[in-house]
């Protein structure tokens, strides 16, 4: 059964449309996940310790991605829920063209810039050289990067988000199997590493670009377009907030690895690196979810639907409410085993992360719900507030939490500070809804 985005969406179909899009973000947060894996166990905690304090870099740059196609996805869904699908399509092609502009030229940024960032992080004089190889090899595929991200949004909005779904597995494969080869056989480290997800990204950010650029059957096709100053700046207004989401996680997961390096030393950053990588995989479930339901919450925005916009609400709270109680549950349960994964080969260190896994656990009760609040008011076309809901969350709460707390509780501060966070952000997330239901109409 096809589903369009002007349909009434029950729970069933709800959770059909935007499952696609939630094992999207699943296999492209794999691709960190398999890097530090590898790394860890094949080429030493070092190595491991180096790629984790690179990351933040790395993924503030593929971020603005994120923003242009969350922001244009809005505002494509928008106009095709006012029924102009000509201009759509030239908004659509907008975007896809300013994306590989601002990707060749952070990525040629990146390359140049690669050392004093690295010293800026806090690399240390081991950690060094391992920071700068694998950052200038994976930033070069930046723009590829950045295409992947803009397209997982508008295959959704072109009503084929099970196309987006393939394009991601096949590349999430890739880089499964290129990491085995590279890191696991031949033992390249981070160099391996590096190649392996840049490869795999080119796989999900240009194949759909041949698929829009040749007839198809769905909403979206790439046109001959020029850019117009107004739309870019609505798309990047409307996308701000999960742009400052990313900056803002990425600034607040360096904050951490300072931190960390104070209290514990390397072992700290080795630590809080295997946190990430299963809160890429747990919080990719919320961020796919936010995905998935956007273009349709747009979609009745703009055709002044205020009873679907009340319905997307209402079971939207419930889901999220719901997925944050299990996996919160889970993370605590499988503490061990997932520490045991990445870092099992050192007793120390797998009893440190073991112990700041379960305290950082409680923090997926209430995640689910502050993403998908700021993504229901990038929806509505509504970038301030949604900006205003990322901003509190990461960059405010986070960081006063992870400066704060340790004063009082030593590095236990550390692990608790991203649950204070998302307990501040969702009083505040409360507040804007409560605040904006009689703009939208959605209560």
């Amino acid at each position: 059964m096809h589903i369009q985005l002007s349909d009434h969406f029950t729970y069933k179909k709800l959770f059909r449309f935007t499952l696609p899009s939630i094992v999207m973000m699943v296999f492209t947060s794999i691709y960190g996940v398999v890097d530090g894996f590898f790394v860890s166990n094949f080429a030493g905690k070092t190595a491991f310790a180096a790629v984790n304090l690179v990351m933040p870099f790395v993924m503030i740059l593929g971020g603005v991605g994120f923003m242009i196609g969350t922001g244009g996805t809005a505002l494509v869904s928008r106009v095709l829920g006012e029924g102009d699908r000509k201009r759509a399509n030239q908004y659509f092609s907008m975007m896809i063209s300013i994306t590989l502009i601002i990707g060749l030229i952070l990525s040629a940024l990146g390359v140049v810039f690669m050392e004093p960032i690295a010293l800026f992080l806090g690399a240390t004089e081991e950690m060094k050289a391992d920071c700068v190889l694998y950052g200038r090899l994976i930033i070069s595929f930046n723009a590829a990067f950045m295409l992947q991200n803009v397209f997982q949004s508008f295959f959704i909005a072109a009503e084929k988000p099970k196309l987006g779904l393939a394009a991601t597995v096949v590349a999430g494969f890739v880089n499964i199997a290129l990491d085995a080869l590279f890191v696991g056989v031949f033992r390249w480290g981070v160099t391996g590493a590096a190649v392996a997800t840049g490869l795999s990204e080119c796989v999900g950010g240009i194949l759909p670009l041949f698929y829009f650029l040749r007839p198809n059957q769905s909403l979206l096709r790439l046109t001959r377009t020029k850019l117009e100053k107004r739309p870019l700046l609505q798309a990047f207004g409307n996308g701000s907030s999960e742009l400052m989401s990313n900056i803002s996680t990425s600034v607040v997961s360096m904050l951490y690895n300072f931190q960390l390096l104070k209290y514990v030393g390397e072992n700290g950053v080795s630590a809080y690196g295997v946190l990430m990588y299963v809160q890429f995989i747990f919080i990719a479930i919320f961020i796919g979810y936010a995905i998935g339901s956007a273009p349709v919450i747009s979609y009745h925005y703009g055709a002044g639907n205020h009873g679907e916009l009340k319905n997307m609400l209402k079971k939207s709270v419930l889901l999220t409410t719901c997925s944050g109680m299990v996996l919160a549950a889970l993370a605590f349960c499988l503490a061990k085993p997932l520490a045991w994964i990445f870092v099992g080969y050192d007793s120390q260190l797998f009893a440190l992360t073991s112990h700041a896994f379960r305290l950082f656990s409680f923090s997926f009760l209430l995640a689910g719900f502050n993403i998908f609040v700021s993504s229901f008011f990038t929806a509505l076309n509504n970038g301030a507030v949604s900006a205003a809901v990322s901003f509190l969350r990461t960059l405010v709460f986070q960081t006063s939490s992870v400066l704060i707390l340790p004063v009082f509780f030593d590095v236990d501060g550390i692990w608790w500070a991203i649950t204070v966070a998302e307990t501040c952000a969702c009083m505040i997330s409360i507040l804007f809804l409560f605040v904006k239901r009689k703009k939208y109409h959605y209560l």
